[in-house]
This record gives C-alpha cells, structure tokens and sequence, in this order.
C-alpha cells in the first residue's frame, strides 16, 4: 500500500470510530431514532391496509423500495449537513480546516464514510420491512449498492449546500425538516415520459433502483444512458454542492462567525 493510500486507510478509520463511539455514547438517541423509522414505516403498512386493503397490497413493493431509499437518502443527508453544524458548535471545524490531509480530502473520506454507514443501516431497515410484510424483493448486491451510492450522492449534495448555509445562518432546523418531504416527493415521483424529471436529485436513481429491485433487472440490463444520467445527475449535484459549501465556509470564516452559536 502506497503512503498515500494508507494514509486514506487510517483516516478512513478513524472517522468509522469516531462516528461508532459517538452511536455507543449516546446508544438510545440511536437506537430510537432507528425505531422510529422502522414504526413510521410500521404505521404506513397496517394504517394502509385497514384504510385501502388490496390498493396498499398491490403497491407494497414500490412503497418497501421507496421508503428503503428514503431511509438512505435522508440519513446520508443528516449525516453531510448535521456533522458540519456539529463540529461548529463544538468549535472544532477550523481545526479540521487546518488538517494535514486538507478539507477537501477530509470531506471526502467523510461523505464515503457516511454512505457507507447509511447504506448499511438501511439494509438493516430494508431487512425489517421485509419480515414485516413477508414480501420478497430482487436484492443483488452489484446492482443495488451501486445504483444506491451513485443517487445518494445528490443528497450528500444538497447536505452540503444546507451545511454551508447553516454555518452562515444557524439555526435552520426547520428548513431541513421541509426538506424531507421535498426528498419524498423527489423519490414518488414518476420520470417516465418526463425527461426533465430526470435531472432532479433521487427521482433518476428511484426508478431504476424500483425496476432493479421489483423486476429484478440486472445492473448491466439498463440501458448505458440511463446509467449515465443517473451518474452525471449525482456527481453533478455533489460538485455544485461542495463547492457552495466552500464558498460558504469561505464566507463564515471571513465574517468570523463560523464557530459563533
């Protein structure tokens, strides 16, 4: 392993543990804040079948994959812009400006990091939903894990964006609680014969992850411009994102307001 990918290694490393001790030493804002997906999705399921009976049956695949993503998108995003807010209030994120390895660098291994971990936790949810309902889903690991980094990655995007703003303008809580229901409708909505939906962040990587999951097309199967929209819609997003969140950061530090909460 050359110098500099070990150094990637270790800090890669050291962002997991620092992120599973920060899960251990506050285990039950973890803990209930998993349950409370599992029992958002719980009220969905048995709500929907005393209220609409066979109409929630027959969408049942469609809703397990959306709420899926939904779980991914939304945890990846908490994670890209609530980190940056955490680290200003706790006065440590111009140390991290300072770092060795460079901000830029740092974000990056973070982003990994965190998508990572949003994956994984959402696998766990996905698990969940699937004893619950006793469905079955098309999961093939080299076709789901990609389609789901690469669409995340227009959230990680916009977390960025809200991050930068957040350390400009504080308190913006409720903007990122709006911010979810924008990720659902982002995610329900239907881009076949509506080419411009496609350029929205999740709505690309929506429908080719439900045809992958309900209809069990493989990766390869997808047609190589569709793959490629969804590739340059979520870089594009994470480009244009970073960027205002440097701009931002730039802006905080010369106003002297980046750690002032």
């Amino acid at each position: 392993m050359t110098t500099t990918g070990r150094g990637l290694f270790l800090l890669a490393r050291a962002v997991l543990e620092k992120k599973v001790i920060l899960w251990r030493r506050y285990w039950i804002n973890t803990a209930f804040g998993f349950l409370g997906a599992y029992l958002f999705f719980a009220m969905i399921f048995f709500g929907g079948q005393a209220v609409a009976g066979a109409a929630i049956t027959d969408t049942l695949d469609g809703i397990i994959v959306g709420f899926f993503l939904f779980s991914v998108a939304i945890s990846a995003y908490h994670s890209t812009s609530g980190q940056v807010t955490r680290e200003a209030q706790w006065g440590t994120l111009e140390q991290l400006y300072m770092s060795p390895s460079g901000m830029g660098t740092l974000m990056a291994v973070k982003t990994a990091v965190n998508i990572c971990t949003s994956i994984a936790g959402g696998l766990v949810l996905l698990a969940m939903m699937l004893a619950t309902t006793d469905q079955t889903l098309s999961i093939d690991a080299v076709t789901v894990v990609p389609l789901v980094v690469v669409t995340t990655l227009s959230v990680v995007g916009l977390g960025f964006v809200f991050a930068g703003f957040a350390l400009l303008y504080k308190r913006i809580e409720n903007v990122f609680q709006l911010l979810q229901f924008g990720l659902i409708a982002l995610i329900a909505t239907p881009v076949d014969g509506r080419a411009w939906l496609k350029a929205l962040p999740l709505s690309q990587g929506s429908s080719l992850l439900q045809e992958a999951m309900t209809e069990g097309t493989r990766l390869w199967e997808f047609p190589a411009a569709e793959l490629a929209v969804l590739v340059a819609n979520g870089l594009c997003y994470l480009a244009v994102g970073y960027l205002t969140f440097h701009l931002l950061l730039r802006r905080a530090r010369k106003l002297g307001v980046m750690g002032h909460y």
